[in-house]
């Protein structure tokens, strides 16, 4: 099964991670056989920086019912859906990865058996710090969020990254991580000091 279906607590810096697995895959000259799936979302485009679908409760219903949906979920007072179109490109041998919801995973489990999971997540201190930090929510919020991320518990074969280091740190452990699940070669820098990234591609064997 060549899906991966990526989860983690808010803070963990997820969509930091993944946006920059997504610029250093556009830099390569041929295109890893690596698709991020497009989610289709009860949310306007100006409420986020994400690539997504944007559709209101009436047609995400519409499109529900038609069974236009591989997956969906409802969390934080928005419906989410990946088309089964967005997973297509598994037919043709590559990979595809979703960005999930750790509610939802036991359904997609169901759904999609062999499936990997990617768990990214930080220390509940770190997490704390950056939730605090975006002044989104209450403290009440907050510990009820870190709570929730503390119940989850990774199985063996689940993938994990913790994003409480450096983001350069994070992402060459992130492409490592893909790169033994999957064989695919990703570019992955090392650093001759801390202004001079260098690229270098690890060959899985």
């Amino acid at each position: 099964m060549r899906l991966i279906y990526i989860i983690g607590p808010s803070g963990a810096g997820k969509d930091s991670l993944l946006n920059g697995l997504r610029q250093d895959m556009a830099s390569m000259t041929t295109p890893p056989p690596l698709y991020f799936a497009q989610r289709t979302i009860t949310r306007s485009h100006h409420q986020s920086n994400e690539d997504h679908e944007a559709v209101d409760e009436s047609n995400f219903e519409s499109l529900l019912h038609s069974h236009a949906f591989a997956l969906n979920w409802f969390a934080n007072g928005l419906h989410y859906g990946v088309r089964h179109t967005q997973l297509s490109p598994m037919a043709e041998g590559k990979w595809v990865m979703v960005n999930g919801s750790r509610a939802y995973l036991e359904e997609a489990k169901l759904r999609f058996p062999g499936l990997t999971v990617l768990h990214i997540t930080a220390p509940t201190e770190v997490l704390r710090a950056r939730l605090l930090a975006r002044g989104r929510e209450t403290e009440h919020a907050i510990e009820a969020r870190l709570s929730r991320s503390q119940s989850f518990v990774p199985e063996p074969q689940d993938l994990c990254v913790s994003n409480d280091g450096s983001l350069a740190d994070s992402q060459a452990h992130l492409k490592s991580l893909l790169q033994q699940r999957t064989g695919i070669s990703l570019p992955i820098n090392f650093f001759l000091d801390e202004n001079t990234p260098v690229p270098f591609f690890h060959k899985v064997t």
